[in-house]
């Protein structure tokens, strides 16, 4: 009879992954955040805002500054007026999207 490996040795501990991931992608938004950028490679500022159905400007706003900070997301400003802010996924975040869409898929069947 073999046992299971364990998720984690500490699930609490700081070497966790699985903490690491929760840590900067949970939350009610990000992944969503992420996904959306996936979808439409570069993204705008306010063509997030409405694909994000229910966010504020605020938590939209919190949101991308912390995923540009965990090296999710790339931020692009143009010395342009008015301002434009263009959003891109970094090839961490890329490595991450089909590990999202399984979540999806699976919530999809048993949710």
């Amino acid at each position: 009879m073999s046992k299971k490996e364990p998720l984690c040795e500490n699930i609490a501990g700081e070497g966790c992954g699985l903490k690491k991931v929760i840590n900067i992608v949970g939350g009610k938004w990000k992944i969503m955040i992420l996904c959306v950028i996936d979808k439409e490679e570069i993204v705008r500022y306010g063509d997030l805002r409405r694909s994000v159905f229910g966010i504020t400007n605020t938590m939209l706003a919190n949101s991308l500054k912390e995923l540009e900070s965990d090296g999710l997301i790339h931020r692009q400003q143009y010395d342009e007026m008015p301002v434009r802010v263009e959003y891109s996924l970094t090839e961490k975040a890329k490595s991450l999207i089909p590990i999202l869409l399984q979540l999806k898929k699976w919530g999809e069947s048993n949710l």
